[in-house]
Parts: C-alpha cells; structure tokens; sequence
C-alpha cells in the first residue's frame, strides 16, 4: 500500500520554525509489505546470539503513569554495545550473496568459498559510530577489508573501538549526510542504511535486520505492547519499526520516534508534509545526528508514525543518569526514547504496556560524560 499523497498536518508545534511535536491520528491503520520472514532465523544461527533483556521498570511506569514500562536493552548485542549489528550482519549478508552470485539462503561457509575463489572485495560505508564498527565486524568474521567514513562530532573512542575491528577509518569535519556521500563516491561494496533512489536493495536489508528486535519483543509479551518508543537518526530502525508493526493484518502498536532537537530532521518532514533537510547541529546524542532522513525511509515514516518529539541533550543526560540508577546501561541515543516518553505521554491517551528501545550502552557513546 502506498502512502497517502495528502501532506500531513501536525497535531500541535510550540515553535513554528523548530518543532518539537506532531501527530498522525490514522497512522496505525495504514498497511505496508511486511519485512523478510528469514531475518529471525539467519541471525538465530549466528554465534553468540541471544535476544537481548526486556526488563521491567515498575517504578517509571509509575512516574510515567503507565500500566507496565519495559526497556528492551540493547547494549551488549551480539558482543556489540549497541543494536547495529542486526543491521549490518543481515545486510552485508544479503550484498555479499548478491555480489557473488548466491541466493539469500547461502552460509556463511558458502560466501567465503566464493570469496576465496573470486577474490575479496572492500565493505565501505559511514558512520555515526555504532554502524561503522557493526560493518568492520562483520567484514573481519568474511576476511574482507572495510573502509568506514567517520562524520563529524563522533567520539575518539568510537573511531579506536572500529579500528579495532581491523578496519581503515577516515575521520571527516562534516555531517553524517556528507559523509555518506563521500562513502558512496570512494569505490567498494557500500553497505549503508540511508537510501536513495538507486542505492534501495542494502538500505531495505539492513532495515529488515532490526526487525529482529521487535520479534523478540513481541514473543516476550506474548504479543504486541500497546507503545513503542524509539531514537531516530536517518529513520532505518523507525522504518524497521514501521514495517514490522505494519505489515500485517492488525493495527499493533503506537509508535513514537524521539530525536535531538538540535538534529530533528523526520520530525521536521513531518510537519512539513514532506523530506527535509535540518541544519547541522551538535548533541551528545551523537549517532542520531543526521540532517535528513532517508529518501527511501520517508514514505512509510510518513504514513507509519503515530508521533515524533524531538528533546534536549538535558534530558537526554537526565534520562542515562535514570537508567542507569535502575542497573540499565544506556547512552544518550539509548535512553532518548524515555526522554521522549516524558515528553510525549501527557499529549497521549494512557497507555497500558509501553516499551521504550534503549539501543546502545555507554561503551558505544560517551559524549555523555
């Protein structure tokens, strides 16, 4: 189903020039081609995986006025501290069987015959941080040499923890947007999350990787809670949110995307009815600063979100002081969303089981001190 071509209108905005709400009431009734159903089961057979806790937060589901709180805690993944590698082992999966002429059911065991009998080729893409380092990990499990493209304001530490990984990186002065571009233009196999017309196949793979997460909540509770709450940088995770809760018969949950108001750019689409871009801005929430959102992520973003906030970095910090006093590990980007649940839940009709993603662990980002 294709989304509406009627702009959308926000529900309600405190600033006209920088937003900080919107609203889109008939979101969960719009329907879209669900995700590949191979996901869950490719990355069940990779070593070491497990899902990750959903823990139960009682006392800020008081605060919040809410029936049950739950964090889906996303910082030790796969022996990553964030959700990344979700993405990036599906999606370099999916490029690599492609590039050498297998189907997506090939084994790992069967990529590298090929890549032995035809020779490696480079990964490359940009980061934030955690994508950059998910995409070197898995070029060193395939053998294969990886270029990541560092865009400006990430952490020293980040850049290390992806050399690391054995991986050749170039630290760049400009937006993650720019330093996309230049990813793009370097040569290699691009394995990136931000689509654009002609560059569809790896974005939609990588998108479909994170849905891993929510299946993994959903068997948890037994079914769908009634609100997501998710960060958002480019939009792949919101899109994998969209596509997994949309794709099918019923209308699941709510979904409300939280991001930087110094980088809030799909919340600012969406007031505007269409893609734009924001100024480059500085945040400790350093992997969702992005401009712009993804072309290809845009339309089901559009049609699929129930409500988008964008916070400060003071509630940001507030929110990792929070978590981490309940024994949760989080980073900005990953205790965004309860800073967007504090934000967002007195606009909305009370809700009964709310799960907020906190997506990365302070190993993964530590701009916040």
């Amino acid at each position: 189903m294709q989304p509406p071509a009627t702009d959308l209108t926000p529900a309600s905005s405190t600033d006209a020039a920088t937003p900080r709400w919107f609203a889109n009431p008939v979101a969960r009734s719009w329907r879209c081609e669900p995700p590949s159903r191979d996901v869950a089961a490719f990355h069940a057979g990779l070593h070491g995986y497990a899902p990750t806790p959903l823990v139960e937060l009682p006392g800020l589901a008081a605060e919040l006025g809410v029936g049950r709180l739950l964090v889906k805690d996303e910082s030790a993944r796969l022996g990553l501290p964030a959700f990344k590698i979700l993405g990036a082992s599906w999606g370099v999966h999916r490029a690599l069987a492609a590039r050498y002429g297998l189907p997506p059911s090939a084994t790992a065991a069967e990529l590298r015959l090929k890549i032995a009998e035809f020779g490696p080729v480079r990964l490359v893409t940009a980061t934030d941080g955690n994508h950059g380092r998910a995409v070197a990990r898995m070029a060193r499990l395939y053998g294969l040499p990886a270029h990541v493209f560092v865009a400006a304001g990430v952490h020293p530490s980040a850049c290390a923890a992806i050399e690391g990984e054995g991986a050749r990186v170039t630290v760049l002065d400009v937006p993650y947007d720019e330093a996309v571009r230049r990813a793009a233009e370097s040569g290699g196999l691009l394995v990136q999350d931000m689509g654009r017309p002609g560059y569809e196949d790896v974005p939609r793979w990588i998108c479909d990787g994170y849905t891993t997460l929510f299946t993994e909540i959903d068997e948890r509770l037994g079914g769908p809670p009634d609100l997501v709450a998710f960060p958002v940088g480019v939009g792949s995770l919101a899109q994998a949110a969209v596509t997994h809760y949309r794709g099918g018969p019923e209308p699941g949950p709510s979904l409300l995307s939280v991001e930087p108001d110094a980088a809030a750019s799909l919340l600012a689409s969406l007031v505007a009815g269409r893609r734009v871009a924001t100024p480059p801005g500085r945040t400790i929430m350093a992997g969702l600063n992005c401009t712009t959102p993804s072309e290809t992520a845009w339309p089901i973003l559009r049609a699929g979100i129930d409500a988008a906030v964008a916070v400060s970095d003071a509630d940001a910090a507030r929110a990792v002081r929070d978590r981490g006093e309940l024994g949760v590990d989080a980073g900005p980007c990953g205790a965004a969303s309860l800073a967007g649940l504090r934000a967002a839940l007195p606009r909305l009709p009370r809700q009964g089981t709310v799960v907020m993603l906190s997506t990365e662990g302070r190993e993964a980002n530590p701009n916040a001190g």
